[in-house]
């Protein structure tokens, strides 16, 4: 099995402080994953960021970003097991997060040998 990050995004912070019933939908979505045994990480359940971001780069040049063209932020990720990428995008489809208009970005996980 691979190893996949589900990385959550906002498009406002007032989003990322849920009512009761969304927290209790999340956590209902989350507990799916633990009882297929394909929750690898939960990481951070709340990164809230928010105003500008800079990436340094090589040379200590420093550029807005990584994307200034993004104007929404991420309050989460978690890492999942799955066989494909499509697999693991079937299990963001069903998290809450689209009901606040937010969106969830999936990558693989790159192991190292």
């Amino acid at each position: 099995m691979k190893e996949f990050a589900l990385i959550f995004r906002l498009q406002d912070v007032a989003d990322s402080k849920p009512s009761p019933e969304q927290l209790q939908e999340r956590m209902n979505w989350l507990a799916g994953i633990v009882a297929q045994n394909k929750l690898v990480d939960k990481g951070n359940t709340l990164l809230p960021m928010q105003g500008s971001a800079k990436t340094v780069r090589p040379g200590n040049i420093i550029t807005d970003g990584p994307y200034t063209e993004i104007k929404e932020f991420i309050s989460g990720y978690i890492v999942v097991r799955a066989e494909t990428i499509e697999e693991a995008v079937e299990m963001a489809k069903a998290n809450p997060i689209y009901k606040v208009g937010g969106n969830i970005e999936v990558r693989e996980v790159l192991k190292r040998d």
